[in-house]
C-alpha cells in the first residue's frame, strides 16, 4: 500500500468521510457499507451464522469456500454445475460438431458457439424449465482457436475468427427426471456473426463519420465484435454491448497523432488481430471509417430469428460494458452503462417518450433522448451532465459539428464538459426495491496521482465498486454516492474481510431476492504466496455479509450471469481458460472442461444447480 501523501487521503481518512455522510444516503446499502467499513470488526463470512446486527432475513444459506488454484470449477458443499455451452458446441443438436484438434471450419464454426463467453440472458418460454439464452462471444484466443495458431494467416482464418465473435441465441430446457438442461432443435438458434448484417439507427445514423465505400448511406454494417456484457430491455429484446474495438483495426506503421480522435480511442499501430490482412475494412489506411460503425450498444431481438441487430446511436459510442435498462419516473428507458478503460466514465441515458408510446407508433425507446455523463463531488453529491450538443464545450466551435458527432465521439464529449475520471467503470446492476445502483471499478494501476474521493487509491491494483442513489427516480440529474467496497487484501486497505479477499471486481448482478453477486477478472490477493483464481462471490448488502461462492479453472474470467425465474437455475460463463496454451502445448495450464489427453481448454457457460433442488444461494 502507498505510503500517504496530501493527495492520498488514508484509508481510514476516506472511512470517516464517508461514515459522515452515511445518514444522507437512502435505501438499505447504508447499514451494509457500515459493515464492510465500518467502526467495528468485519462480518465473518466462513460460516452460514447469523451474526448479523441488522435483523431480517438471512440471504446467504451457504459456507463460504476457500480460495483456489486447481483446474476445477469450486462450488459450496451441496451445489453441482454442469457445462452446458463449450465453445464449438453446435446451437442445435443437429448441428457440426466440435473437433478438438481445432480444425472445424470457418462455416462450422458459424454454426457453433463462438469463444470468450461474457455477458448473457435467460428469456423464459415455458416458465423456468425452458427458454432463450443469448450468450455473448467477446473475444478469440487465436493461438487455440485454429489447430496451428497465428502461423500461416490466411483469409479462412479471419472469417472462423470473425464467426467466433458475437452473439449465440440458444434454446435450452431441463429434463425434468434429472434436472440436467440441454439444447433443443429450435426456430429460434440462430449464431450473429462480425458478417451478420445490422442496422445503425438513431441520431448519427447516416452521418459522413458513418459512412464507408461498402456502404456510402452510413446505415448498414456487416457485424457485431468485442461483445462484451449486456442486459435485457422491458420489452423482451437482449441489449449486447461493443467493447474494445481498438485491437481489430490497423491505422498503419506510425501510431495516430497525440490528442486526435483515434489515439483517445486507442487506435494504435498494431493490431493483435491480422483480419486487417485479408479484410480491408479492418485497415484504416483503405477504410478510416470503419471502425467508427463499432463501439455501440447493439439490440438484438430472440423472439424473431428473421430481425436485423440494431446499433443504437443514441447510447453513445465507447467501450461499453453491459446496458441496465429501468423504466423512468414517466415511463421512459433509463439506460446505465460503464466504459471499460482506465480513467473513463459512467453514463446514463434518459429516453424522450415512455416506452409504451414509443413502441405502439413502431419507434425504438433508445433512439431518442439525452445521454449523460456522471460528475462525483468530493461531498458525496454527483450531477449527470448532459452531453447535448451546442451546451458549453460541446458547441461547433469546439469541434463537435453536430449531436452525431457528440455521439460518435462520445469519449471526447464527456472530457469537454469535465466528467470524472474512474479506474475502469465496467459492469452495473440496480438493488431491486431501492433503485441503488451499484458499478464496479475493476483496477487502474496508471492511477499514480490525483486520487478523489470515488477513486481513491494510489495505483488501484484490485478496483472497487461503487453506489449511485437518485432517491428512487431514475431519470433525475443529481445523485448521492458511496463507495460501497474497496477490493483486495489487507495490506491494499480493503473493506471485506480477510478471509473473503477477492481482487478486481467486474461482473455485477443482483438477483431477484436481493442477493449482489459478484464476478473478477483479475489481480486477485495471493494465498500462500499464490495468485488465486478467479471467482465469484455473494453480498448481502443489507446485512454487509460477502462470501465467495465459486472459484474457476486458471487464467479464466468469471463473467455473464443469469438465472431461471424461480431462481433454482444459475448460468455463469467461464470465459478464456488457459489462454496461456499455445498450440503445441494447448494443456499448458488448464485442460477444463474436458479434461480430454488430445483436446484443449474451452470457454463455456455452465448451469448450477443446488443438490436440494432449492434457490441457488439461498
Amino acid at each position: 500500500m502507498h505510503a500517504d501523501t496530501p493527495d492520498s487521503p488514508s484509508i481510514s481518512e476516506l472511512a470517516e468521510r464517508r461514515l459522515s455522510r452515511r445518514t444522507a444516503l437512502a435505501g438499505g446499502l447504508a447499514t451494509a457499507t457500515v459493515a464492510f467499513f465500518g467502526a467495528s470488526a468485519p462480518v465473518s463470512a466462513s460460516t452460514t451464522k447469523d451474526v448479523s446486527r441488522n435483523g431480517g432475513r438471512r440471504l446467504l444459506g451457504f459456507p463460504a469456500i476457500t480460495p483456489s488454484v486447481a483446474d476445477e470449477v469450486v462450488l459450496p458443499p451441496g451445489y453441482r454445475y454442469q457445462v452446458l455451452f463449450p465453445w464449438g458446441h453446435p446451437i442445435v443438436p443437429s448441428g457440426p460438431r466440435f473437433d478438438e484438434n481445432a480444425d472445424n471450419s470457418a462455416t462450422e464454426q458459424a454454426a457453433q458457439a463462438g469463444d470468450h463467453h461474457d455477458g448473457m440472458w435467460f428469456f423464459p418460454l415455458r416458465g423456468s424449465r425452458s427458454g432463450l439464452l443469448c450468450v455473448n462471444h467477446e473475444a478469440t484466443t487465436e493461438q487455440l482457436l485454429h489447430s496451428d495458431g497465428r502461423a500461416n494467416w490466411s483469409p479462412e482464418k479471419t472469417a472462423k475468427s470473425m464467426a467466433a465473435h458475437g452473439v449465440s441465441v440458444i434454446e435450452v430446457e431441463q429434463d425434468r427426471r434429472g434436472g440436467r438442461w440441454e439444447l433443443a432443435e429450435s426456430r429460434f438458434a440462430r449464431r450473429i456473426t462480425m458478417t451478420t448484417p445490422a442496422e445503425i439507427t438513431g441520431p448519427a445514423a447516416g452521418h459522413p463519420l458513418l459512412r464507408t465505400g461498402a456502404d456510402p448511406e452510413g446505415v448498414r454494417v456487416l457485424g457485431t465484435l468485442n461483445n462484451c456484457a449486456s442486459g435485457p430491455t422491458p420489452w423482451d429484446t437482449y441489449l449486447t454491448c461493443e467493447e474494445t474495438i481498438n485491437k481489430y483495426f490497423y491505422f498503419g506503421e506510425q501510431p495516430p497523432e497525440a490528442g486526435s480522435v483515434e489515439e483517445r480511442y486507442g487506435i494504435g499501430s498494431e493490431s493483435p488481430y491480422p483480419w486487417y490482412t485479408t479484410e480491408d475494412r479492418f485497415d484504416m489506411r483503405v477504410e478510416p471509417n470503419e471502425y467508427n460503425r463499432f463501439g455501440w450498444v447493439v439490440e438484438v431481438d430472440p423472439f424473431d430469428p428473421a430481425s436485423t441487430p440494431k446499433k443504437r446511436t443514441a447510447l453513445g459510442r465507447m467501450e461499453h460494458e453491459n446496458a441496465v435498462v429501468v423504466r423512468g419516473r414517466r415511463g421512459e428507458a433509463v439506460v446505465y452503462m460503464g466504459d471499460d478503460t482506465q480513467f473513463d466514465y459512467f453514463y446514463k441515458f434518459v429516453g424522450a417518450e415512455p416506452i409504451n408510446k414509443a413502441l405502439k407508433r413502431g419507434r425504438s425507446p433508445l433512439d431518442t433522448g439525452t445521454l449523460y455523463v456522471a460528475r462525483f463531488e468530493e461531498d458525496g453529491s454527483g450531477r449527470w451532465l448532459p452531453l447535448v450538443h451546442g451546451r458549453p464545450g460541446l458547441t461547433e466551435a469546439d469541434g463537435f459539428a453536430d449531436q452525431a458527432e457528440v455521439l460518435i465521439h462520445t469519449r471526447l464529449a464527456a472530457d469537454a464538459v469535465g466528467a470524472t475520471p474512474m479506474d475502469r467503470p465496467e459492469w452495473c446492476t440496480v438493488q431491486p426495491r431501492t433503485g441503488a445502483v451499484f458499478f464496479t471499478c475493476t483496477n487502474n494501476t496508471a492511477r499514480t496521482e490525483s486520487v478523489n474521493a470515488a477513486n481513491p487509491r494510489l495505483e488501484n491494483r484490485f478496483g472497487h465498486i461503487m453506489k449511485i442513489d437518485e432517491c428512487g427516480n431514475p431519470s433525475a440529474e443529481t445523485f448521492d454516492w458511496d463507495v460501497f467496497l474497496l477490493a483486495g487484501d489487507e495490506a491494499s486497505g480493503a473493506t471485506v474481510p480477510p478471509d473473503q479477499a477477492f481482487g478486481s471486481p467486474d461482473g455485477l448482478w443482483f438477483d431477484k431476492d436481493g442477493r449482489l453477486w459478484i464476478q473478477t477478472d483479475g489481480a486477485q490477493p495471493k494465498v500462500d504466496g499464490a495468485e488465486q483464481n478467479n471467482q465469484m462471490l455473494v453480498a448481502d448488502t443489507r446485512r454487509g455479509d460477502i462470501r465467495r461462492f465459486l472459484v474457476g479453472p486458471p487464467r479464466c474470467e468469471i463473467t455473464g450471469i443469469t438465472a431461471t425465474p424461480d431462481g433454482r437455475s444459475l448460468f455463469v460463463n467461464i470465459q478464456h481458460p488457459g489462454d496461456s496454451g499455445t498450440p503445441d502445448t494447448p494443456r499448458a495450464s488448464s485442460n477444463w472442461p474436458d479434461y480430454s489427453a488430445t483436446g484443449r481448454p474451452r470457454s463455456a457457460t455452465i448451469v448450477i444447480t443446488r443438490e436440494d433442488g432449492e434457490v441457488v444461494g439461498g
